[in-house]
């Protein structure tokens, strides 16, 4: 009779090899070092800690709890003052936008206690390049934690789970607030000052967090600093039928070619003055008319936005008296042979085809993605010690091309309501904005015409404050900007605490 091979008894070997694979629970792997920053003739104890702390979701079956489920990791850096009284101590939260990128440049352009030497427009500095105590770091007036959201620097989704799921305008709000809660009840800090610091879309997050920290925890903020401010995308995207970025976008068009040396004879405040004049006037009036405007008033707007622009009078007809801001990159010193850039129009760059109608890169971006890169992948590892073999994100294109902003399908992206309400049911609430006059991505006037019709009573229109800089998208890059904010933003913080 044959064996049946399936009684006889297996190998321990066997065995072993048939056993699932062990399911490794993710767990926070933050890492605390000491620092000392000397400022003058003080010294600035204080605790870096870096690492990812994990964030779980309570999960229900079928309306049974099904556990408090770990769905990312989330890659923060938290600096605190050492032997601090912590109700007294404020802290700010801060990120960058894209949407999809990391929080490097505030961290080591203006806010932390070390800072990345990059130059400036014209006097780039070579690699290696440095980094070098920050003097005028935010740290000496509040405690600092620098959050990268999900899919960016090295936040990731746990096994299993989904990135994409993230990359959303409320799944990143309700993330990104998960994290605040957290920190502050781990570390004690509910009876602190607290405040928001957003860059670029990080102001989108930012008006939309004052709003959902309220509404979700009950937490109020004592203020928000919005630097290169995105709240209203309809004063920003260049939409077929959409003439209102055409007029916000035109008076730093002005400061980029007065920059540039093609409005000759005339100081930056006189053309910043006369555009916006024209800009709320004469301009809106003369698109609004479409085909129905006069010929000798066509003829007189395309002569004024040249006089403003430094573009010339055949272009600007050609164009319909409508300049688009990628365009204008690449118009503007075409004859130079030299595209601008975006972020900060200061800068110039070669391109490959002069004949293009938009630049193949940002030169801007460019002179910058470097140093910050070394110095962040530098700092975490040596001085912080961190280690982690996964590439730090600084920018996650793939997740700022999918972003899902669903919440406001067949109307405008906009977080001006989040932030009026957020001041209204809060009238403590103080807001900075800071805004750069070369800055092409998002225009100061567009920031400010957001602001103006802001729906909150006049006895709040005071707890608004506005500065503005000689500089691009990130002001800080400019060296007399950088002290200048720092300065401003430190007066901020004292002010708006309330101790």
């Amino acid at each position: 009779m044959a064996k049946d091979e399936s009684t006889e008894p297996t190998s321990e070997a066997a065995t072993e090899e048939q056993k699932p694979a062990a399911v490794t629970t993710p767990a926070d792997d933050l890492v605390s070092t000491q620092h000392v920053l000397p400022i003058g003739r003080k010294k600035l104890n204080y605790t870096a800690t870096t690492g990812r702390i994990v964030l779980r979701q309570e999960v229900l079956t079928e309306g049974k709890f099904d556990g408090h489920k770990p769905k990312a990791e989330v890659f923060l850096t938290a600096y605190t003052l050492d032997d601090a009284d912590a109700a007294d101590r404020p802290v700010t939260f801060a990120f960058n936008g894209g949407p999809g990128s990391s929080s490097i440049w505030l961290h080591l352009g203006l806010l932390g206690p070390r800072r990345v030497v990059s130059g400036d427009a014209g006097e780039l500095a070579p690699p290696p390049y440095g980094l070098v105590d920050n003097t005028e770091s935010l740290l000496q007036h509040s405690d600092l934690v620098f959050i990268d959201p999900v899919a960016t620097g090295y936040s990731r989704a746990v096994e299993g789970e989904k990135p994409g799921d993230y990359h959303g305008f409320t799944r990143d709000l309700e993330s990104v607030g998960e994290v605040i809660r957290l920190w502050t009840s781990r570390n004690g800090r509910w009876m602190s000052p607290k405040f928001l610091a957003g860059e670029s879309y990080g102001t989108t997050r930012a008006a939309g967090l004052a709003a959902h920290l309220q509404e979700r925890y009950g937490m109020y903020l004592n203020g928000v600093m919005l630097i290169s401010a995105a709240l209203e995308f309809g004063t920003l995207d260049f939409t077929p039928g959409n003439d209102l970025p055409y007029t916000l976008f035109l008076p730093s068009y002005a400061a980029i070619a007065h920059y540039h040396g093609l409005i000759p004879d005339r100081s930056l405040d006189e053309v910043l003055a006369d555009a916006e004049r024209f800009a709320a006037g004469r301009y809106p009036n003369a698109l609004a008319q479409g085909n129905r405007i006069p010929a000798d008033y066509r003829a007189e707007v395309v002569t004024r936005l040249a006089s403003l622009t430094g573009l010339s009078e055949d272009y600007l007809d050609r164009v319909n008296l409508r300049i688009e801001h990628m365009r204008f990159f690449a118009e503007l010193l075409r004859s130079r042979r030299q595209v601008i850039g975006r972020l900060d129009g200061r800068f110039t760059g070669w391109d490959a085809d002069y004949a293009g109608e938009t630049p193949g890169k940002d030169p801007s971006f460019s002179a910058i993605i470097g140093p910050y890169t070394a110095a962040l992948n530098h700092y975490v590892r040596v001085e912080l010690e961190y280690k982690n073999d996964l590439p730090y994100e600084i920018l996650n294109m793939d997740a700022a091309k999918n972003w899902s902003f669903k919440e406001f399908e067949g109307q405008q992206i906009t977080v001006a309501e989040k932030l009026a309400e957020a001041m209204r049911v809060n009238p403590h609430l103080k807001v900075h904005v800071a805004s750069g006059h070369y800055d092409g991505a998002t225009p100061y006037f567009a920031t400010d015409h957001t602001l103006a019709r802001l729906q909150i009573p006049s006895d709040l229109v005071g707890n608004i404050e506005t500065k503005y800089y000689p500089a691009g998208h990130m002001m800080y890059i400019h060296e007399p900007s950088r002290l200048q904010q720092s300065e401003d933003l430190a007066a901020f913080i004292s002010s708006a605490s309330n101790r």
